[in-house]
């Protein structure tokens, strides 16, 4: 008898890392169904489990909203020229950056707009609501609401650029180096940092092989996110760089501790 409560209690702990370290509020409002929903009612299991997904979203889409400008965060404001490329960005929290991020997101996507109405920005993961310094992993740096990923453009086999990406996730499809450049994930994974593509793990499913990144699209949208005098620093893989024709100096590696970035475009404003 004691062992499986001490089994069970491991597996609420468990739990209450995982919803946490996913969402950042998953975990406290488990603890909460837990207080409030007693094991002697009936059919505890199943009312613990309703009450969990209706606080949940209520909370993450009516009462975070309101809080987070507390904290120095705001919900990135979706319109036609700018969106998320998944649900689940927004369901776990992953879209909350600081009003200075945000008016440059805007910004940069007026300008795309301008140059090419069809195509939007699409962003991956930016940042949790609350608190400076807490981790938004598999991110090493999403902490302070002044980073976020974007997604490159892509063109179909028939050369039309698209909003539509390779992968569900928007991670893990990988733009990989030809023989003549230079192969980082090579050189970073010899040194012993094997964690350097594990993002091939998380496409969340691949429907849309057929897809090639735009060069000339993706080398716009890089220039445009330049031209913002907020940008601190532009992460992609030196091979792009280069294949791009990129000089800038703020676009810069982010070192083999981190994850191969030749399937989205990271930026940070100062």
């Amino acid at each position: 008898m004691r062992s499986n409560y001490f089994f069970k209690g491991i597996l609420h702990v468990l739990i209450f890392i995982i919803l946490t370290v996913a969402t950042q509020i998953g975990g406290i409002l488990y603890v909460i169904t837990f207080l409030l929903i007693s094991n002697k009612v009936s059919k505890y299991k199943v009312k613990r489990t309703f009450f969990f997904i209706s606080l949940y979203i209520l909370t993450t889409f009516l009462i975070v909203p309101k809080v987070a400008p507390l904290f120095g965060r705001v919900k990135i404001e979706n319109n036609k020229n700018l969106e998320a490329h998944n649900f689940l960005t927004k369901l776990f929290n992953r879209n909350y950056v600081t009003p200075k991020m945000q008016a440059v997101l805007t910004s940069i996507s007026l300008k795309m707009n301008k140059e090419s109405p069809s195509l939007k920005v699409v962003y991956l993961d930016a940042n949790f609501p609350f608190f400076d310094g807490f981790p938004l992993l598999p991110h090493l740096s999403h902490n302070d609401g002044k980073k976020i990923d974007i997604s490159f453009i892509y063109q179909t086999e028939k050369g039309v650029n698209t909003n539509t990406k390779p992968s569900n996730s928007g991670y893990g499809v990988f733009v990989a180096p030809k023989k003549s450049e230079t192969n980082q994930t090579n050189i970073c994974k010899k040194k012993g940092f094997w964690q350097y593509d594990f993002t091939k793990y998380f496409t969340l499913g691949s429907f849309h092989s057929d897809l090639k990144i735009s060069e000339k699209a993706t080398k716009n949208l890089i220039i445009q996110i330049l031209k913002e005098d907020a940008i601190s620093k532009i992460f992609i893989e030196p091979h792009l760089k280069n294949r791009l024709n990129l000089r800038n100096s703020k676009i810069r590696f982010h070192g083999c501790g981190a994850v191969r970035h030749d399937d989205h475009i990271h930026f940070q404003i100062k």
